[in-house]
């Protein structure tokens, strides 16, 4: 099992440098696992065209070689490219399958109602996306599994990675960036906060490196030996 960084997302404004709104248009980092037979693109945050130059330049390969595309949670910033993944099989936390997919069509239905021809299509969108995407098992590779951090989003679930002497986890947004991770803050915008801050430490508490949700893999301040 290997893995490398596609692309390093970023906030749309980063409460921590100071920032009261977007000053950019936020997306989240996409993570390549290769395991066995199974090439998986987490959290395909770019548009489809994009991503897709920046998957060959970072790995030499094209979307059509990706069997399956995970997403740590259910939002635009991690959603953006995946039609660049047609072909694949789209995973999905059952938890955040669940939670996201009722009220995702009760704004439909108000969109609808509402006349917004603009909104609507845009919600048909997630949910045909939403449709697509399976419930993950718990253990999407040999050396990749689930390891749930609700509280962001109430099913957010990032991937365990062991290795031969480290261990790697790919967090989403449970932990976002590194001044967030030295600060031990999640985002204000957390559908539950203390659940949210649970999912920080318990992050903290397990891997050797954390894949950031807005930032590049850092090794722990916790376990750093420096």
């Amino acid at each position: 099992m290997d893995f490398r960084i596609i692309s390093i997302g970023t906030l749309a404004a980063h409460p921590l440098w100071e920032e009261k709104g977007s000053v950019r248009t936020g997306h989240a980092t996409t993570t390549l696992i290769r395991a066995g037979k199974k090439t998986i693109i987490v959290d395909p945050g770019l548009p489809a065209q994009i991503i897709a130059a920046r998957l060959r330049e970072r790995a030499g390969i094209g979307p059509e070689a990706v069997t399956h595309v995970f997403l740590t949670g259910f939002r635009p910033e991690t959603t953006r490219g995946v039609l660049a993944f047609e072909k694949a099989t789209w995973w999905i936390s059952q938890h955040e399958r669940e939670a996201i997919g009722v009220p995702l069509v009760g704004e439909l239905q108000a969109a609808a109602a509402a006349g917004d021809e603009e909104l609507k299509s845009a919600l048909e969108l997630d949910v045909a996306v939403l449709r697509k995407c399976e419930p993950a098992p718990d253990r999407i590779a040999d050396g990749v599994d689930l390891f749930p951090l609700h509280g962001v989003t109430p099913g957010l679930t990032g991937l365990l990675l062991p290795g031969r002497s480290s261990t790697t986890l790919v967090c989403g947004d449970a932990v976002p960036t590194v001044e967030h991770l030295e600060r031990g803050m999640v985002l204000a915008s957390a559908a539950d906060v203390v659940r949210a801050r649970e999912s920080l430490a318990e992050a903290v508490e397990i891997a050797d490196y954390l894949v950031l949700g807005r930032d590049n893999c850092v090794p722990n301040p916790v376990r750093r030996p420096y």
